[in-house]
């Protein structure tokens, strides 16, 4: 009953807020900036921690300026994520551009569905938008994988919103049986895989250099697209303004099934720094991305067949 209570309200006063206008909004989102980062300093030090260890060769005042731009946009995301509850597509799409769908069309002319690998940057929440470009294929499932919030409430809202202009969502753990599904029912699909995320210690495979940092990596989204021989494309996305966004589909394989294994997940997180690299204020830098270390998984983990073990539970056995 609480939940339902908690949805309601939280509901109401998203609807409300996205009824306004993008002026107002941006300028609640300048007044949210200055609580959230100067009075109740939201996670000021691991923002600055990781800001610090990716870019050591950066000045103070450089990375200040970054830190700054960050939180801004921070702000700007929360309200640009609300407006989708009440926003026409025809007016979403004069906010976000969408390039590179011929790509993705052309593989949905052979039979071929895709997938799309992207990273915590700009507004990924947009995305869901995505078939609103395809100028063929207006039939094509297209949606993000999650993990559900753990707040049932926020759980159902983001649903709302990510299904506002006809995104699917489908939680990790039953994407590769709704796949299975719509390859047996001839229906094309793209699905987008946020992948940038920090693994469980037990779900570790793989260490990738990534921003100065020794990371540990998810491979699951790889192994899925290889088993459906997807192609995949790495989006891209940018801000060249305030309310305006680009996304570009990259073509990174055309068959998964074809690459090595880890190669897709590697190429990926080359991009994604690149991208970073080029405007970093726009990444999740409130995300501890980098609190698993490689000496202390290491020291508590083997590999068996794959799968991270811990080594009292290996000796045991």
């Amino acid at each position: 009953m609480m939940t339902k209570i908690q949805y309601i309200l939280f509901y109401t006063l998203f609807r409300m807020l996205a009824a306004l206008p993008f002026a107002l909004l941006y300028a609640l989102s300048d007044m949210i900036f200055v609580l959230v980062y100067y009075i109740v300093r939201y996670r000021r030090k691991l923002v600055w921690r990781n800001l610090t260890t990716s870019f050591p060769g950066q000045d103070e005042a450089t990375l200040r300026q970054t830190e700054r731009q960050f939180y801004h946009w921070l702000c700007d995301y929360i309200f640009e994520t609300i407006k989708l509850l009440n926003i026409s597509n025809e007016k979403l799409l004069r906010h976000i551009e969408f390039r590179g769908v011929e790509q993705l069309e052309q593989c949905f002319d052979k039979g071929q569905d895709c997938a799309a690998i992207l990273g915590h940057y700009c507004n990924w929440e947009w995305l869901s938008a995505t078939e609103l470009a395809y100028q063929r294929h207006p039939d094509t499932v297209t949606g993000l994988i999650y993990h559900p919030l753990y707040n049932d409430a926020f759980d159902q809202l983001f649903i709302d919103i990510r299904k506002a202009h006809g995104g699917v969502c489908i939680p990790k753990q039953e994407i590769l049986r709704h796949l299975v599904t719509y390859k047996r029912e001839n229906r094309r699909s793209l699905f987008g895989y946020i992948s940038d995320q920090a693994p469980r210690w037990h779900n570790i495979h793989l260490w990738l250099p990534f921003l100065n940092h020794d990371t540990p990596v998810f491979t699951g989204g790889e192994r899925i697209m290889r088993k459906m021989d997807d192609a995949v494309f790495y989006v891209e996305m940018e801000r060249p303004k305030r309310g305006q966004y680009i996304c570009t589909f990259k073509l990174v394989s055309p068959h998964a099934s074809q690459e090595p294994e880890n190669e897709i997940t590697r190429r990926f997180f080359q991009m994604l720094e690149a991208t970073i690299t080029r405007e970093p204020s726009y990444y999740l830098w409130t995300h501890n991305r980098w609190k698993r270390t490689h000496e202390e998984f290491d020291r508590q983990y083997i590999m068996v067949k794959g799968k991270a073990i811990l080594r009292e539970e290996f000796k045991e056995s």
